[in-house]
């Protein structure tokens, strides 16, 4: 029955790189906007799709933490505009003593009068912030970071093996904590179940053991997979190759910079832009060319990766749009003070957002969730939609 639910569609976890497509697009679209109404709907949208679409998977859980991460942002905004007072309004909420500071300091103060002007322009820049991170903690919570691994291009091969690991190591010390304390309380150890300084000592060599021996058995799995190995090439085809993707990237950069500054020459935008893309291009396909792996069931895009990276496409493009329309809309005036509006195109941009969380298959759940003793660092299962006697290609 699993076989047939995953084959049709109906449970199965989708290409990784489709959630990030969602989450990049969601992204652009807050970094258009100061509009809270805009930001709080675009964080709302993020946290139902993720609610409704996340796995059982340890990464998967800390969704909150962004959550709390993004307020902290909007917290520390706010204090910063009232401790650094510069900021237009009149409208006085609080009167603070201000503290001289030196001349070479000009267009600063420490305290001062507290404007509602200035605690807003902290409050949506802020919030602008928190609504960025949030999107990209919902595709960090829906993308599966071994699938994305898999589905790195061989240019990024090594760089991408360094994230996954990376990113697998907050989890697993997590999950090792649960199952230290879990197996305490078990046995009846009382250090099972006390709290504070007392059980991180209890529980911390424990731990340490733990993590210490998945990460041997990690780097064991890995190399019997032919992990960090890599093609022949040549000193010179070395050097070639990171001095045409090093100065892409650059030239990228500049390009964007000139671009987006109106201050810089025109005529070097478009030749910088172009160039480095060209160069950066040529660059990962001499890197791609030096590792040669092969991938066993690579995930392929179907209709619900195709509708989850649209959305957030068009959430983007839409957001972005809605700017040259009516630009007051997206950057509410703080002078004089009023209650920010919004339009119909940039809300209709917003909840385009949200359609994943019904147009996309559900992940199916995972067998090792719920157990206490799943290895966070084991092969996800996946659901078998192919003949079971076919085997992995192998190393080449």
């Amino acid at each position: 029955m699993s076989g047939r639910r995953a084959r049709w569609g109906l449970e199965r976890h989708l290409h990784p790189g489709a959630w990030w497509l969602w989450a990049i697009g969601l992204a652009t679209a807050a970094s258009r906007t100061t509009n809270p109404v805009l930001l709080l709907l675009l964080i709302a949208v993020v946290s139902t799709v993720v609610v409704s679409r996340r796995s059982d998977a340890p990464w998967a859980r800390a969704f909150r933490l962004y959550l709390w991460l993004a307020l902290l942002i909007v917290v520390v905004r706010v204090v910063f505009r009232v401790l650094f007072g510069a900021g237009p309004g009149g409208t006085v909420l609080l009167g603070l003593p201000e503290v001289g500071l030196p001349a070479w300091t000009s267009g600063l103060r420490l305290l001062g009068p507290v404007t509602a002007e200035a605690v807003l322009a902290g409050l949506y820049d802020g919030l602008r912030l928190a609504a960025m991170v949030v999107c990209i903690g919902g595709a960090n919570a829906l993308a599966n970071p071994k699938r994305l691994l898999k589905a790195m291009p061989g240019a990024l091969y090594e760089t991408g093996t360094v994230v996954a690991v990376a990113m697998s190591v907050f989890p697993q010390l997590a999950e090792s904590v649960l199952r230290v304390r879990v197996a305490r309380r078990l046995r009846g150890d009382r250090a099972g179940v006390r709290t504070g300084v007392t059980a991180i000592r209890s529980i911390v060599i424990p731990v340490l053991e733990d993590a210490l021996e998945r990460s041997l058995r990690l780097a064991a799995a890995m190399d019997s997979r032919g992990y960090g190995r890599s093609g022949q090439a040549t000193p010179l085809a070395r050097r070639v190759t990171a001095t045409l993707t090093v100065g892409g990237l650059l030239g990228i950069c500049i390009g964007i910079y000139a671009t987006l500054d109106g201050s810089s020459p025109r005529y070097l935008a478009a030749p910088l832009l172009l160039g480095g893309v060209l160069a950066a291009g040529a660059g990962f396909v001499l890197t791609g060319r030096r590792v040669n792996t092969s991938r066993y069931r690579p995930d392929r895009w179907r209709t619900g990766e195709l509708m989850a990276a649209g959305c957030g496409i068009a959430t983007g493009v839409l957001l972005w749009a809605s700017s040259w329309v009516d630009p007051m809309q997206l950057y509410p005036s703080l002078v004089p003070l009023g209650w920010p509006t919004v339009s119909w195109l940039p809300l209709v941009a917003v909840l385009v957002g949200v359609l994943p969380a019904v147009l996309t298959p559900r992940p199916p759940p995972d067998p090792g969730a719920g157990s206490g003793g799943a290895a966070l660092g084991s092969v996800d299962q996946q659901p078998v939609t192919e003949p079971a006697t076919r085997a992995p290609q192998g190393v080449r």
